[in-house]
């Protein structure tokens, strides 16, 4: 999409130059081009920022047209701030406006070629999902009208005849087990998903080999949630599927390029924000009486306990009568300077030290207070887990799901943040910080 958006750009450029000049006076040579890609370049970005580069949050053309308008009048706010200053990157005398209207007509338009595409040519990896539990109907609710997924569940199969053409989520239960290697030949089937917790003592094995000895593809129902979902499913979760699965790899060159990277990006950007973070103490000191940071013991690496430091954003006795407790939407103990702080999640360049001195990292599992993670390690199974890597100052459960606060939300967390355990990388790191900006941009999440 980025590629072929970025074509569409520059040739919207070009055709419209071409147009108010004529071919004769008009030429693309090199001079023009750093201009239109300086055009490409702001207009992606404000679709990337208008969630159009994502296909969960995108759901029906009217919100496809809206969020198209905005970014693209965005990128004209911008674009004509830059030509202002810059007057000297201007393509040419009337060619942005004709430009801008070409670019919202293309766009828009690829964007409908691409999602009837998506829909009715595209390939589709077609899922035959043994077991109607609370595991497979989820399943099915994640993979609902997600058609850039290229993935589709023709249906469900129970072991109980009478179950046969109970409504799941969509579509309905359409045999029993004796029906698969039919329904896989009647229906084109890839794959049939299992879930193997499901499976024992419930479903009948021995036939189950045999179809997979006469060719039937089978796969197991967390590894096709991880891979179309981005996050482990860990209420049904076998430890066997965590000890025979791909990942969990520790690579010491990794592990060393990526202390690196943390310590050269926190002293640039502890460099870079010492005047803000001197201004925001001076706010934060006049704005209530206390002291302008907050320190408080959280849980880090191997389970080690060490003191996280932040911005104070409530008051200096929040916790006086309550003791420790979830932070809530409207919390009445948030200063006025505080909620500004927490919604630019500026309260926590502070720890930007924890990095630099290795009690954490840029990228990983937000740490938590050792009095949550206690009760939380006895409810949640696996959550201990997520203490094998550093903790993060972002982290791919930050930029997936909103603030947790409340032990629903420690476990969807938790579920992110077993995917990125499992598959971490610097390159997953960088995706992550790049979407970080983002979060912090649209100042999503913050509470």
């Amino acid at each position: 999409m980025i590629v072929s958006e970025t074509m569409i750009i520059l040739g919207a450029v070009y055709a419209a130059a071409l147009i108010r000049f004529g071919e004769r006076e008009f030429a693309f040579i090199d001079d023009d081009l750093p201009k239109a890609l300086i055009i490409a370049g702001v207009t992606q970005v404000c679709l990337y920022l208008a969630d159009l580069y994502d296909f969960r949050v995108i759901t029906d053309r009217r919100e496809l047209f809206v969020q198209s308008v905005q970014a693209l009048g965005a990128a004209s706010l911008i674009l004509a701030a830059v030509y202002y200053w810059f007057p000297e990157m201007v393509v040419g005398r009337g060619v942005f406006a004709l430009t801008a209207v070409l670019v919202m007509t293309l766009v828009f338009g690829w964007r409908l070629v691409f999602e009837w595409t998506s829909r009715h040519l595209a390939p589709r990896q077609r899922l035959l999902v043994v077991g109607t539990t609370d595991a497979a109907a989820r399943l099915g609710r994640e993979l609902h009208g997600r058609a850039d997924l290229g993935v589709e569940i023709v249906g469900f199969i129970d072991p109980d005849p009478a179950k046969l053409g109970t409504p799941m989520f969509n579509p309905a239960v359409i045999g029993t087990i004796e029906d698969i290697p039919a329904i896989v030949r009647a229906r084109n089937v890839d794959r049939v998903v299992v879930s193997l917790s499901d499976a024992r003592g419930k479903l009948p094995m021995d036939k189950l080999l045999d179809m997979r000895l006469q060719g039937v593809r089978f796969e197991h129902l967390a590894s096709i949630y991880e891979r179309y979902t981005g996050k482990i499913a860990v209420d049904n979760l076998r430890p066997s599927w965590l000890i025979f699965s791909e990942g969990f790899r520790n690579n010491r060159l990794q592990d060393l390029a990526k202390r690196g990277l943390d310590v050269m990006l926190s002293a640039a950007c502890l460099v870079v924000a010492l005047p803000i973070m001197a201004v925001i103490a001076l706010a934060v000191r006049w704005s209530s009486p206390g002291p302008a940071l907050y320190h408080q013991e959280r849980v880090g690496q191997h389970g080690r306990v060490f003191v996280i430091h932040k911005f104070r954003s409530m008051r200096s006795d929040a916790e006086r009568d309550s003791g420790a407790v979830w932070a809530q939407a409207d919390d009445t103990r948030v200063t006025p300077i505080g909620a500004i702080l927490r919604r630019t999640r500026l309260d926590e360049l502070p720890q930007l030290w924890n990095v630099l001195c290795g009690h954490m990292s840029i990228v990983g599992p937000r740490p938590e207070r050792p009095e949550f993670v206690t009760g939380l390690t006895k409810q949640i199974p696996y959550y201990g887990q997520r203490h094998t890597v550093r903790p993060g100052l972002t982290g791919w459960a930050q930029v997936r799901y909103t603030y947790g606060a409340s032990v629903e939300d420690a476990l969807m967390k938790l579920q992110y943040d077993l995917y990125y355990i499992k598959n971490r990388s610097l390159a997953f790191d960088l995706f992550i910080m790049l979407k970080t900006v983002k979060t912090v941009l649209m100042r999503k999440g913050g509470q």
